[in-house]
């Protein structure tokens, strides 16, 4: 029989998407075919699947884990955010519509048939199914028509261990708290517990792990400690973005965007020894001694160029590019750097065209096709071959376009400006490749350390090792009904 198990939060933020990374990796090396499943994410940093469809990026990392290509059965309801009060939903891949948060509670009883479809063929095709939940199960106001934690948990019949935070304090009432004001029914399911993310000596807190135990009656699966290479595995929330802080290297700015997306793009650069990489948030100046500014993707290009000259960074740009600096816009960003954005079919807000920066003579319009696809491309100026991926709607066109940033299948790609320091692209995903990321910072005189992939994987492992040292993995694989002895050396 197909085992199965939900780790829930005591909210977001806590854990859980990398607690399900380190307990598939453990499962694997125990020799089960385990697959990740979250019945409903919100993020703006997706991956797209071999099928050509998307799912949220702490699932992609997840599927890593189990060994398994990415499927959108794994992440069967994406919301990706488009304004405050408003996100695109997508459905086993595909974009179903763009709904305001009070219509998208209309759509959920017809959503969780979907989701426990996508789960139900998880569960025939693999021995472990490991479901990571959304927010938190104590957001009772949110609970009717719930299909992200106690009410998938409900409708599949899964156990669920439920993950606190130590780290942001107060996890004896982030604990016992939940069990007070959930349903009883609803709490049924939940077996125990575990502790992430704790500094310091674990045994500083027996009394407080025993005081859960007693207070709620369920079992305790242990204490895992702070994960120190936690920042080496790609981030889902762009807040948990936790670059080393270098003194000296080539310094790359990343523009965090109100509407940030794939932000993981620059995660292979943020562990090159020889860049400098900084996260500029908003109200912040773009450093003097930045040498690469990339204006990353969004969900929402026009919102953003909005947000953008907001901060005062238009200016910051022209500046740079006098001082000899370089400009790299991927996908969103790559639209906000033409003349003019147009979405005269208000794809992403209301209809209406903006101007753009004027830094790449190019024209962008939206339109409804959304392109999701896994590419082969080579660079233009290196010829490095790498592997990338487009998630995007809109369409570039202008001069600039003559002087192509790649090449997909012999088609011109991007674009550059005649000076060749602004550069844009709707790929994602190519700083991952190790050949062109090496070939792009030999261009500005910098060595390579090859094997990001490589990396990865090493810490997937040592992630694996860390859970098997302090949690009770063997506990929690009999909870989900798959009871094996021993890890497997990895």
């Amino acid at each position: 029989m197909t085992g199965s198990l939900m780790i829930q939060g005591t909210g977001s933020n806590v854990g859980k998407s990398m607690l399900v990374a380190g307990l598939c990796r453990a499962a694997r090396r125990r020799g089960l075919s385990v697959a990740p499943f979250k019945p409903q994410n919100m993020s703006n940093n997706a991956a797209v699947t071999a099928d050509g469809g998307e799912i949220g990026r702490a699932q992609a990392l997840q599927a890593m884990a189990c060994g398994l290509p990415l499927h959108t059965d794994m992440n069967p309801v994406l919301l990706k955010p488009e304004t405050d009060v408003g996100a695109q939903v997508i459905v086993q891949g595909k974009r179903l519509t763009t709904a305001r948060a009070r219509d998208y509670y209309k759509l959920k009883p017809q959503l969780l048939e979907r989701v426990l479809e996508s789960y139900a063929r998880l569960r025939v095709a693999h021995d472990l199914v490991i479901v990571e939940g959304a927010g938190s199960p104590a957001e009772v106001n949110l609970r009717r028509g719930d299909i992200a934690n106690m009410g998938f948990a409900r409708a599949a019949g899964v156990p669920v261990v439920l993950a606190g935070d130590i780290d942001r304090g107060g996890v004896i009432a982030q604990i016992v708290g939940t069990q007070a004001v959930i349903d009883p029914a609803d709490a049924v399911l939940i077996k125990g517990f575990l502790i992430n993310k704790f500094r310091g000596d674990p045994a500083l807190f027996d009394d407080g792990y025993h005081m859960i135990e007693s207070r709620t009656g369920w079992r305790g699966f242990g204490v895992a400690p702070w994960f120190p290479g936690a920042w080496k595995l790609p981030a889902e929330d762009a807040l948990d973005l936790d670059a080393p802080r270098r003194a000296s290297g080539l310094h790359v700015v990343c523009l965090c965007l109100s509407r940030i997306a794939n932000f993981d793009d620059l995660d292979p650069l943020a562990q090159e020894p020889g860049v400098r990489l900084t996260m500029l948030g908003p109200g912040r100046a773009i450093p003097g001694d930045a040498d690469v500014v990339i204006l990353p993707g969004t969900k929402s290009t026009r919102g953003d160029l909005a947000f953008l000259r907001a901060q005062g960074w238009e200016g910051d740009l022209a500046a740079h590019l006098r001082r000899g600096g370089y400009v790299l816009g991927i996908c969103g960003g790559y639209q906000m750097l033409g003349r003019r954005v147009a979405d005269p079919d208000g794809i992403e807000g209301d209809a209406g065209e903006d101007a753009g920066l004027s830094l790449l003579d190019i024209d962008t319009v939206m339109t409804a096709d959304k392109r999701l696809i896994e590419v082969q491309a080579v660079h233009a100026a290196s010829g490095a071959g790498f592997r990338g991926y487009e998630i995007h709607i809109g369409r570039s066109e202008g001069p600039d376009r003559a002087r192509p940033f790649a090449h997909v299948a012999g088609i011109p790609e991007g674009a550059v400006s005649v000076s060749g320091r602004v550069q844009g692209s709707y790929l994602h995903g190519m700083f991952r490749d190790d050949a062109f990321r090496a070939a792009w910072l030999a261009d500005f005189g910098i060595a390579s350390m090859a094997g990001y992939d490589a990396g990865v994987e090493t810490t997937l492992d040592a992630l694996a090792d860390h859970l098997e040292e302090h949690l009770d993995v063997g506990g929690l694989l009999e909870l989900a009904g798959r009871p094996l002895a021993s890890a497997a050396s990895g």
